[in-house]
């Protein structure tokens, strides 16, 4: 007699058709399972999205599993807690910890937002709380039995700081959620994990149609924008995600200050949370790459020479004060909040100020309006010439670019039957599918945002 054909589901209810708010619903062996519960974020009408209620009951999710830290992926869980959802948390440890940090650090811009809105904030303190009593640390390659016949297995994803790929497995087919892919070799973490050989695909499309510049160009990039900013005399604007890309950052500065590449200079780390975030990178140290763990045991590779962290305002503001050449440092990295507007406010204009963008840049942010080459920029209230000069180094991305993607499937492409592209633009998700049925033979799609997808097992 053949064997009994099982059912299970997915529904995509964000990160389809734009690159943020990831959150999927999987429907298997009675179990109602969520894949990440994420903020969109970018132009108005995608943040609008966070304020819309859950198309789904949150009392009825029996566990949520987080793949990595950033908002687009956890912004959204105290919301799913207040809204009923008891269920276990599962994530490794450094996601937990660097999660906490961001809902703390959101829940007062959330609260300016919602005054505005005229609603109830999303989330208050006691959510926050209440989800982190729900937490559960999963260490990567353990076994968690869901039920008899479905378990969960995590890997290394190599994107931030406790990153993993989600690989399901029910009556032994597999499901591979791989949340945002690194872009492998990194500075500091490890290279992205090469999964067993699972049936169906969901994966990240944030760089389907483009590659990133070579990893040696980065740093010589970057090394050719100090030595610029230090000729010209001026000051030098990173505005850098909070997580993994400022210690990312921050270690390049200390290797070429300390290989004589780029003078001593100061350097102004002028964000609390990516300060506090640094602390946990130094407290999982066996987290990252052996290269970087090794010098990690023998110095602070985070305090490179020169380095000034601001935590308050008044610090913060002190910078302006500060003589040129200098270099700052802050959030946020798409430029739709953080100090960085106060610094862009007062440096746009001046002709020996560079600003550096070195992370995506979403649809309609302030941080995509210069990289596109705008002549004038609406900074809150103020309209602000642009005549710094505008550089971007692709290279520093978190994510793999088209080609690493297509090589990432082709390694694992044996017994996969379906492959779906998400958490991409729309030309990216569909760009990446058209490659990989192209190039590597499967069959690949991009869906629709809250999309529902019938699986076989």
């Amino acid at each position: 007699m053949a064997e009994k054909q099982h059912y299970a589901y997915i529904t995509f209810y964000g990160a389809a058709g734009e690159v943020t708010g990831a959150n999927f619903l999987l429907e298997i062996d009675n179990k109602r399972i969520l894949v990440d519960c994420g903020m969109h974020q970018g132009e108005q009408k995608n943040e609008d999205k966070n304020w819309v209620p859950f198309l789904y009951d949150p009392t009825s999710i029996d566990a949520l599993f987080v793949t990595h830290s950033h908002s687009d992926h956890i912004g959204k869980i105290p919301k799913l807690v207040k809204d009923g959802f008891r269920g276990p948390i599962y994530s490794t440890e450094p996601t937990r910890d660097i999660s906490r940090l961001m809902f703390e650090d959101a829940i007062g811009l959330l609260e300016d937002d919602a005054k505005i809105r005229g609603v109830e904030n999303l989330y208050e303190e006691s959510d926050i709380a209440q989800a982190m009593s729900q937490w559960k640390i999963i260490p990567y390659h353990d076994l968690i039995a869901l039920t008899p016949d479905l378990s969960v297995k995590m890997y290394d994803a190599g994107h931030v700081l406790g990153s993993a790929m989600m690989e399901f497995n029910f009556k032994g087919k597999k499901l591979l959620c791989t949340g945002d892919l690194g872009n492998t070799p990194t500075p500091l973490l490890r290279d992205t994990e090469v999964s067993e050989q699972p049936h169906f695909l969901l994966m990240e499309s944030v760089y389907g149609d483009r590659n990133h510049d070579d990893k040696d160009d980065r740093r010589d990039h970057l090394a050719r924008v100090i030595q610029d900013t230090v000729k010209n005399h001026g000051t030098l604007m990173i505005p850098s995600f909070s997580l993994e890309r400022t210690q990312e950052v921050l270690f390049e500065l200390d290797q070429l200050i300390e290989e004589g590449r780029v003078p001593k200079l100061p350097i102004y780390l002028d964000s609390p949370l990516a300060i506090k975030i640094t602390e946990v990178y130094r407290k999982h140290i066996d987290f990252l790459n052996k290269e970087a763990r090794d010098l990690a045991k023998t110095y602070d590779i985070f305090n490179c020479p020169g380095l000034i962290t601001t935590e308050t305002r008044d610090e913060s503001k002190a910078i302006n004060e500060a003589p040129d050449p200098k270099i700052i440092i802050a959030g946020s990295g798409m430029m739709n909040g953080g100090r960085i507007i106060h610094h862009a406010r007062r440096h746009a204009s001046e002709s020996r100020a560079t600003l550096l963008l070195v992370g995506y840049q979403a649809v309609n942010t302030l941080g995509r309006r210069f990289q596109e080459g705008a002549k004038t920029v609406t900074i809150g209230r103020d309209v602000v010439d642009v005549n710094c000069h505008v550089d971007t180094i692709s290279g520093y991305s978190g994510h793999k670019g088209s080609d690493q993607l297509v090589e990432f499937v082709d390694a694992i492409k044996s017994n996969i039957e379906e492959v779906f592209c998400v958490m991409g633009e729309t030309k990216s998700q569909m760009f990446l599918a058209q490659r990989l049925r192209d190039q590597v033979g499967v069959h690949a799609v991009a869906p629709s945002e809250a999309e529902k997808v019938e699986l076989f097992f």
